[in-house]
């Protein structure tokens, strides 16, 4: 029986600007994507049984949901009216990223199911028409077709390959108790309309920026509007810095803040004082270590 086995990796927005409210109702942004290390395990085999057979393990929440739901299950049943298969496939996904926390994870794993399901059938789909389909699927996926450090425009589908910045040490600290919609969290930014002056300064100050093989600083519009609603994200930020990270930031829309640290060392005893908080220390991936990662997987 054949059998894909793939990872799917997190991401942290090192860069993350609204530049307004678009007339569609979408929020045009700017921001730099960076994938890390932290992912979750994705494999498919084939199946004699008809459909798609998706197992969960590692997120009770999850678990219980509708499979149909699921952006995996979604990413290979499209490819499968796509490409016009009906054998079956059995998918188990095993979860370590933690669900909406802003790192990604249903998204990387979108992409992942498009990647594996693909090389499992030995079929392939031209890149732009892989593209719209990643986009379809949420506006983070385009993404994990890349992977590395890149530059997301318009709803963050528009994908922009950047040079790769130093490998950096994060711990990730993921709040068990606070979940931030991602609706909600736009909804509380407030954001003026595109078309507001602000939004021309914002675009000039983040083109300048976020070429720079050196990094630009950690920032992202989201921290005021969600700091105010749960401050104790805002503790957790400052704390890290306490406790040695040079740079911390909220990870998307939260919930989860991340912090970068000049070792991993330090950024294991860092982690020993948020023992009420899920916790990982991981570092960045390179676009090329990334794409060797999920193309090389057996």
């Amino acid at each position: 029986m054949r059998e894909i086995r793939i990872p799917a990796f997190a991401k942290v927005n090192l860069r993350l600007d609204i530049l307004g409210k678009r007339a569609d109702t979408y929020h045009e942004l700017r921001t730099v994507f960076q994938t890390i290390s932290l992912h979750d395990d994705l494999t498919l085999r084939d199946s004699k049984a008809s459909g798609i057979c998706l197992n969960i393990q590692g997120n009770d929440s999850l678990s219980l949901e509708p499979v149909s739901k699921n952006l995996v299950y979604s990413a290979v049943d499209t490819l499968r009216r796509e490409l016009e298969i009906r054998s079956g496939v059995e998918i188990d996904l095993r979860k370590k990223i933690p669900a909406g926390r802003g790192l990604g994870g249903g998204s990387s794993d979108a992409a992942a199911a498009l990647r594996g399901y693909l090389r499992l059938t030995r079929r392939n789909v031209p890149a732009p028409r892989l593209m719209e389909i990643a986009a379809s699927l949420g506006a983070d996926v385009p993404f994990f077709l890349f992977g590395g450090r890149a530059l997301g425009i318009g709803r963050g589908d528009e994908i922009y390959p950047l040079p790769d910045v130093p490998k950096l040490t994060l711990l990730v600290v993921s709040p068990k108790d606070i979940h931030v919609p991602t609706p909600d969290a736009y909804r509380w930014l407030k954001a003026p309309a595109l078309t507001k002056r602000r939004s021309t300064s914002k675009l000039w100050k983040f083109c300048s920026l976020c070429w720079s093989t050196q990094g630009s600083g950690l920032f992202n519009d989201f921290e005021r509007p969600v700091f105010q609603r749960h401050p104790r994200l805002a503790q957790i930020k400052r704390a890290l810095l306490q406790r040695g990270a040079t740079e911390a930031s909220l990870a998307g829309s939260g919930s989860a803040v991340f912090g970068v640290f000049p070792s991993p060392a330090l950024a294991r005893r860092a982690a020993v004082g948020f023992q009420d908080e899920q916790t990982f220390v991981c570092e960045t991936i390179s676009r090329d270590r990334y794409l060797r990662k999920v193309q090389s997987a057996p």
